[in-house]
């Protein structure tokens, strides 16, 4: 059973049903199929994970026509609650209140896109990684700057004049703040509002995942006179390893069970065929 709790609204939402969740029911068999095949046992009473996630970060955690949850972390969260034997109740929580609401027990683990870097290791623990990790900047085609040297590193100079749109408490805004913090920064609450004002020409790039970036808006009409105006930023000590599950420190036996189901869906190409549902391409 999954279920779906609204942070903002408050409200907790019926368990999902009927043909339109067909696709997640297939979902769940073949994570039942799996938890037999691979010797994952499930005990008698399933324990609920409370998952926090943003619900409004499309393509990886969205609400769809019908108004349920779906996305690339959805269906890992999904697939690896199967593996381990867990029911999911999914909570809804604003990106910049997401690792301290973890902290104060509102949920249990983060399925979020989020990074794992040394910076949030030190507050909270996270899983292996499920998919990759990088940011980069989008502006206006054929706008003549030369942002970044022949190494692939920028030029703070270059950035100068420019307004730069980033979205609040990301590894993308820990980098432009270390790395050009000279740089004209506009914050954003939401990553939706990104694309928003820079459409509108309230600012003259963003930096974003570019998974995201391709498929929200480089590929779409509002995004065709849009490119990527950068090689991609995938600096470590920002960007981390990759995006795990985040969870608080001290949960050694959940972890090793939910890296043992992630093992899985990798080996077996699940965490492939969920990409591939949303993009062209594998990012694991």
């Amino acid at each position: 059973m999954y279920r779906i709790y609204d942070e903002e609204q408050n409200s907790l939402s019926k368990p999902e049903q009927g043909d339109s969740n067909m696709k997640k029911l297939l979902t769940l068999s073949i994570a039942a199929v799996a938890v037999v095949v691979t010797g994952f046992v499930q005990p008698a009473a399933a324990e609920t994970l409370r998952v926090g996630m943003e619900c409004t970060y499309a393509p990886f955690n969205f609400r769809n026509a019908d108004g349920d949850l779906d996305g690339y972390d959805v269906d890992v969260a999904r697939a690896v609650g199967g593996l381990i034997g867990a029911d999911l109740e999914f909570v809804c929580q604003k990106w910049d209140g997401m690792i301290p609401a973890l902290l104060a027990n509102k949920f249990d683990i983060v399925v979020a896109s989020m990074s794992i870097t040394d910076k949030r290791l030190e507050k909270m623990d996270f899983s292996d990684t499920y998919r990759i990790s990088v940011g980069r900047l989008v502006g206006k085609k054929n706008a003549g700057w030369k942002l970044f040297d022949s190494a692939d590193k920028p030029i703070p100079a270059n950035f100068k004049g420019l307004k730069v749109g980033l979205e609040r408490a990301t590894t993308y805004s820990d980098w432009f703040e270390n790395e050009l913090p000279g740089a004209e920064v506009v914050l954003y609450d939401s990553n939706e509002a990104l694309y928003l004002d820079l459409v509108n020409g309230r600012t003259d790039m963003i930096m974003t995942n570019p998974m995201k970036a391709h498929l929200r808006f480089l590929s779409k009409e509002d995004g065709a006179g849009f490119e990527f105006v950068s090689p991609q930023v995938d600096e470590r000590k920002y960007f981390g390893i990759g995006v795990g599950i985040g969870l608080r420190q001290g949960n050694d036996a959940l972890k090793a069970r939910m890296n043992k189901a992630l093992k899985t869906l990798t080996d077996d190409g699940w965490l492939e065929s969920y990409a591939l549902k949303y993009f062209p391409f594998a990012i694991h």
